[in-house]
């Protein structure tokens, strides 16, 4: 799964997690000054992001999985020198198996992410992947026991609605789909495969998060050096499995490359900044300028039409991670609170 979601323990919704709690402390000067500060560090790091699935995209000539051996470089760069600044454990006892699961998780995740977005259109491949929020909620109730209400199941049926909307399986559209901007019928031959490896890598994603909300007393840094090692060796020994190890051939792939593990390191900084200033809901709301990101890259580099199908399904997994993330945030209000009121059924 792209990594936005791997740092949301800092900042649960019970409001109970101390290490959010200190850093939202140190960063209310921060917030005083430009109150909107981390929403806009989230928003940017979901063009970061939307980036490195444009290069993955792009780069036709490297394998997915090599690609995301390069990515988990800008997740593991970061974490190593706030680890020893904090000098945290890095594998401490009693978590090691759960910290193990999750690297693999995630790590699968992404790469199944990464072959989707080489083998769908861009805007698609991002919309499924990023409706992991919503899916959450099942995983939560099935594992970790938690509430799974009605407002749940509503949002994961416009959610499932969308996927398919998305994904046209042949068995129900055909072949045949009528475009955005023409009157006339394109042809398009869906990548079967690319549509089952974009769910999947929503499912994996979101059993994830469950497993951060798990280790949510871990400091982050410790949580993102044990996934960005595991993940590195796990790419590198499937990219050499399939026999795809090998550099880019030629200077402008090696330096989109550079560009991707950039870009990652780039896009982890921005959002851990931004939930430490933020909630996590409001953060997952700016989050959703991802898939507004991958229709403009879609249409920019790609010259992909996205059509009625794609922008119905992508409207409904929007709404469905925008009202999760924006009844996360009226959860986590005080009673007191004038927002919490107005937003009604969403704060119940």
């Amino acid at each position: 799964m792209p990594e936005h979601l791997e740092l949301q323990h800092l900042v649960d919704g019970d409001g109970d997690c101390e290490a959010a709690s200190r850093h939202r402390k140190s960063s209310i000067s921060r917030c005083r000054s430009c109150p909107y500060l981390g929403l806009m560090l989230a928003a940017l790091s979901s063009l970061f992001f939307s980036l490195c699935s444009v290069i993955v995209k792009g780069l036709v000539e490297v394998n997915p999985m090599e690609l995301a051996a390069f990515r988990f470089v800008g997740v593991l760069l970061p974490a190593i020198p706030i680890v020893i600044y904090k000098g945290e454990h890095p594998f401490p006892k009693g978590r090691r198996m759960m910290l193990l699961l999750r690297s693999f998780v995630g790590t699968t995740g992404l790469m199944l992410s990464f072959y989707a977005f080489r083998h769908m259109p861009l805007a698609d491949a991002s919309v499924v992947v990023f409706s992991v929020p919503v899916f959450v909620a099942i995983f939560a109730r099935i594992f970790l026991k938690e509430p799974c209400g009605i407002f749940n199941v509503i949002t994961v049926c416009l959610t499932l609605i969308g996927v398919v909307l998305i994904t046209r399986p042949p068995l129900i559209f055909g072949n045949t789909v009528e475009s955005l901007t023409d009157n006339h019928v394109e042809t398009e031959h869906a990548d079967l495969w690319g549509a089952v490896a974009a769910f999947s890598a929503t499912l994996f994603g979101a059993n994830a998060y469950v497993l951060l909300r798990a280790l949510k007393g871990l400091h982050f840094s410790v949580i993102m050096s044990n996934f960005g090692s595991f993940a590195l060796i796990q790419t590198i020994v499937v990219t050499w499995a399939i026999g795809a190890l090998c550099m880019p051939r030629c200077g402008t792939d090696r330096l989109l490359v550079v560009a991707l593990a950039l870009f990652s390191f780039g896009g982890q900084i921005l959002l851990t900044l931004a939930l430490q200033m933020e909630q996590a809901g409001p953060v997952a709301i700016a989050r959703s300028a991802d898939i507004v990101f991958a229709f403009f890259w879609q249409v920019l580099f790609f010259n992909e039409i996205p059509n009625r199908y794609s922008v119905g399904g992508a409207i409904l997994v929007t709404s469905s991670v925008l009202l999760t993330g924006l009844r996360k945030w009226a959860v986590s209000l005080p009673e007191t609170s004038n927002i919490k009121k107005s937003l009604g059924v969403l704060a119940i």
